[in-house]
Parts: structure tokens; sequence; C-alpha cells
């Protein structure tokens, strides 16, 4: 936030809880707006969340298809997580999700950058990593998680997202990032 930016920022009066659940926090806040007058924001407080592109040795992406109960319907997307414990290594973490959802450990990681799914309503923000040098080894979904793991082309990631069969937010933002790191205009600085 710089000075300039004080004609766009609205400062807390009041916070009142709305709802706590196991995963989500909902609040109504007051708020000043920078012309003086006020305004209601409700959101959600959200732990913060990894998803995982990983690369195959034959140029493929591992994704996923799993029901989302909040649309109702069979959903492409990356492997995915949200971060269990309040400070958690996020790359720990992306480790720990790409493991037991699919069974697939990593043996080189980058970090590609950071999103906000939902910033209208919503704290939550999601790490992008790449993994590659993937080797299988048993899944470990949690109780009452059911998906099956599947394999595409970039360009048939590509054509999905156009075609919309894949509307997911997360993997959205990661087949851009897919696309301009595999045409060699965003690099990524890989680690063991």
């Amino acid at each position: 936030m710089t000075d300039d930016d004080q004609h766009l920022i609205e400062v807390k009066q009041d916070s009142q809880e709305l709802f706590k659940g196991k995963f989500l926090h909902a609040w109504r806040d007051t708020v000043r707006l920078p012309d003086g007058g006020t305004a209601t924001r409700e959101y959600v407080i959200h732990p913060g969340a990894v998803v995982i592109v990983p690369l195959m040795a034959d140029g493929r992406v591992l994704l996923e298809r799993q029901f989302r109960y909040p649309v109702q319907q069979v959903m492409i997307e990356f492997p995915a997580g949200k971060l269990d414990l309040p400070g958690e290594d996020r790359l720990a973490c992306a480790q720990r999700e790409l493991l037991e959802e699919t069974g697939y450990t990593a043996g080189e990681w980058a970090h590609a950058g950071q999103l906000h799914p939902v910033i209208s309503y919503s704290t939550e923000f999601i790490d992008i990593w790449f993994a590659r040098g993937l080797v299988p080894g048993q899944r470990s979904l949690d109780q009452g998680e059911f998906l099956d793991v599947i394999f595409a082309t970039p360009q048939e990631l590509l054509e999905w997202c156009r075609d919309g069969k894949v509307t997911d937010a997360k993997t959205l933002s990661c087949a851009l990032w897919l696309q301009n790191v595999l045409a060699g205009h965003w690099t990524l600085d890989w680690r063991r």
C-alpha cells in the first residue's frame, strides 16, 4: 500500500462474527469509505491453500476429477489442498497434498506465485507450485474424499479451458502459468 492509494482504502469501524465452522469463518464489518460514507462488507476467513502443477516425464500433466458439492458437478482441477495449521510450511503442504491425493512424490519443486481466487468475499490465497521428477506410490485420500487421477497434454488442458470443460479458477490460473513456462516466457527456480 502506498500513500497514493489512500483514496481507495476502506477502514474497519466495527466487526461482527456471523458463523464459525470447522473450516470457514464468516464476518460482517462496517467500514468507513474513502469519501467518509459507510458500507457493509461480508467476507470469509480462509486458512490458505496450495495447488500443484505436476509435470510428467512424458510432457503430460497430472490432474484430478472430483465432485464439488457447492457447484454440484464433477470438476477437472490440479491437485490442491488447504493449509492444515497456521503457519504451515507451504511446500510441505504441497508435498503432502500431492502424495495424499495422487500417490506421487516429486524430486524437484518450484514456487510459481500466488493467486487470490475470490477477492470480493474471501481472504483465501493459493500458492502455486510446480512439481517434476514424479515417482508413483500409494495415495492416502482423506476420509470422505473421492477423486480420479487423470493425465492430459498441455494442449488438451488448454483446449478444455477454452471450451469450458475446465472452469476451476485455480486450474485456469495454473494453465496460464503452464503455458508461459512451457513457452519460455516465465521461468521457475527449481529446487530439490
